[in-house]
């Protein structure tokens, strides 16, 4: 029998609740299908912080090494700052692992009343790829003189050719692989003109290599325009770390919830483990509560069985999702009055159930 080694870090806040939710939905799936699942725990997270100085240890990725994927739940506390949650935990593994393609699809699944007016499914289909290793993020800037009249704060975006040169190919052979063949590449080029001319650039000379996807070129700000007013006009996006991470939170809740938003950080040359978690965060306002929406979970989960090479028990998974949605068994942040562990209950019977 197959079977996969998963580094579970369920972290912070709901983090906890929806990891065992997915974590309970993935046994299903995988007894169904015929592999194996072998779930190690980490308690790394705001509280570990509390108790060593540290987010996870030092050797943390060094731990992570030998799993064949990583399923995160969410980081950030309200009474620990937001970037030592983030760079102490979140960005170490994705950029010490390379995960340099964030994969974020966003769909609205039966069953969920999405915001926009005569919008539903069908209308709203896109993946965006967000660029995962350098950028805005990248890490370089410092401060000096703090606290000074003169004090000076920099953040330095990096863009390098291989960076954004592979990147965009990924995007592209994304766009390739999906019916609509159609590419959609976000800058700031009027404002930017370094970085981001260079993004265009590329674009430019990548397209060569796909003359059957279909591109074009959107400044962020008119994207936002065009993501509410013409919707079905988007398929495949790709854009800048710090771009793309706005854009797909605007895309989640156009969908009807950040609940329901997944996300995969992808080495695609498969050198290191990649990790799937839900965009939703921590919500330390619904704690405890029983009705953080697993859905997201569920469909990073099913993000996850594609890239172990499963891709049957991914279409599977993300059926009984959508099976569940359209029959109303839904949590409060999308209009239903069900738990947490109903939806869970709900799903993890539609896997068993399912003939297909």
């Amino acid at each position: 029998m197959q079977s996969y080694k998963i580094a579970a870090i369920p972290a912070d806040g709901i983090g906890p609740e929806v990891i065992e939710a997915g974590l309970a939905v993935l046994e299903a799936v995988a007894a169904r299908e015929g592999f194996a699942l072998e779930v190690t725990q980490f308690d790394w997270g705001s509280d570990y912080y509390k108790r060593h100085g540290e987010m996870m240890p030092a050797d943390g990725p060094e731990q992570l090494k030998g799993h064949d994927a990583i399923y995160f739940g969410a980081v950030g506390a309200p009474d620990v700052p937001d970037h030592i949650t983030l760079w102490g935990l979140r960005l170490p593994i994705c950029q010490g692992f390379d995960q340099y393609a964030n994969v974020r699809p966003t769909r609205i699944l039966p069953g969920i009343k999405a915001p926009l007016a005569g919008v539903g499914p069908g209308d709203l289909d896109w993946v965006i790829v967000r660029e995962n290793s350098e950028g805005e993020y990248s890490g370089h800037g410092g401060r000096a003189h703090r606290g000074l009249p003169e004090e000076v704060a920099t953040e330095v975006s990096i863009f390098t050719r291989v960076g954004v040169t592979r990147i965009m190919r990924y995007a592209f052979a994304l766009a390739q692989s999906r019916p609509r063949k159609l590419l959609t590449v976000v800058t700031k080029s009027n404002a930017q003109r370094f970085g981001m001319v260079m993004w265009d650039e590329i674009a430019a000379e990548v397209a060569k290599e796909f003359p059957d996807v279909t591109w074009d070129k959107m400044l962020v700000d008119a994207m936002t325009v065009r993501m509410v007013k013409n919707p079905q006009s988007l398929d495949t996006i790709v854009a800048t770390n710090l771009h793309a991470d706005i854009l797909s939170d605007l895309a989640g809740a156009l969908a009807g919830s950040l609940g329901v938003a997944p996300t995969a950080n992808i080495d695609p040359e498969r050198r290191f483990p990649s990790m799937f978690e839900p965009i939703h965060g921590s919500a330390f306002d619904i704690v405890g509560k029983g009705i953080a929406n697993p859905v997201a979970s569920f469909w990073t989960a099913a993000q996850m069985l594609e890239h172990l090479g499963q891709p049957a028990a991914a279409t599977r998974l993300m059926a009984a999702v959508e099976q569940v949605c359209a029959a109303g068994i839904l949590t409060p942040d999308v209009g239903g009055t069900a738990s947490t562990q109903e939806v869970t209950d709900a799903v993890v019977e539609a896997v068993r159930g399912a003939n297909a």
